[in-house]
């Protein structure tokens, strides 16, 4: 991926984009955590993948989420801040699979989900092993549907498919972001140092909720779908997309 001058313009822009987002989308607090906030305006990250590619798509995230924390309302609040890595890894897997590099895309998700199993929380997992299921049964189920992205991408589309192939990325996608953020929480630093909690809080804190954040994360797809169907087959054929052969490519 080169720097040049109009991919630096392309990244400015959408990382602007993403701080207006911020301030006009809703959010939701995290179960009995109100202060870390879910934003549903991180669903953009998966469009910036597709459109931008991966790693200028996660770019442009990083910097969208980067400004999003430090301007207000967020004002470079410590209680987002270990949670900044999450967008550009949605743009990241996203468009490592969509650009035909998802092997990458596989192991970079697989390396973050076996990392978490081996978070205090989950330690000794002879003993916690229900903690890693309440968290993770959700991000392995995305982490293997790259595997049908990668494969039958082809056979989906088609047009009537296409909308079901971009939301499979789109999920998988806010899949990884949800991930880095269990992954990060569960980290003594974050959850001592930021937010005073003990061990056994957040083990309970991650058994409370294993459904209501896949819900969220499948509600951000479905938004992603909207905006990446019709914004995909605009510009897919254009010099605004990354030029590079995709999944969609014969």
């Amino acid at each position: 991926m080169k720097l040049s001058t109009k991919n630096v313009a392309l990244m400015a822009v959408f990382a602007a984009l993403y701080y207006v987002l911020s301030l006009i989308t809703p959010y939701i607090p995290a179960v009995a955590i109100p202060e870390i906030k879910i934003s549903l305006e991180a669903l953009i990250a998966s469009v910036y993948g597709l459109v931008l590619g991966p790693y200028l798509g996660a770019l442009a995230s990083f910097l969208g989420a980067f400004v999003t924390w430090t301007l207000p309302p967020a004002s470079m609040s410590p209680y987002g801040m270990p949670f900044l890595l999450s967008p550009p890894l949605n743009a990241l897997i996203t468009g490592l699979i969509f650009y035909r590099k998802w092997k990458t895309g596989f192991l970079i998700y697989a390396i973050l989900i076996i990392a978490f199993l081996f978070t205090p929380p989950v330690q000794p997992i002879s003993e916690n092993l229900y903690v890693g299921v309440a968290v993770l049964w959700d991000k392995i189920i995305a982490l293997l549907l790259i595997l049908p992205c990668a494969k039958f991408a082809e056979q989906l589309a088609t047009s009537k498919s296409l909308p079901f192939l971009y939301f499979l990325l789109t999920f998988i996608g806010n899949q990884v972001d949800n991930m880095w953020g269990s992954l990060v929480f569960a980290t003594p630093t974050v959850y001592e140092g930021i937010f005073g909690l003990s061990v056994d809080t957040v083990r309970f804190l991650f058994v409370v909720s294993p459904f209501v954040y896949p819900a969220i994360r499948l509600l951000q797809a479905i938004i992603a779908t909207v905006v990446a169907v019709p914004l995909m087959k605009a510009i897919i054929d254009t010099p605004w997309v990354w030029q590079e052969k995709n999944i969609l490519s014969p």
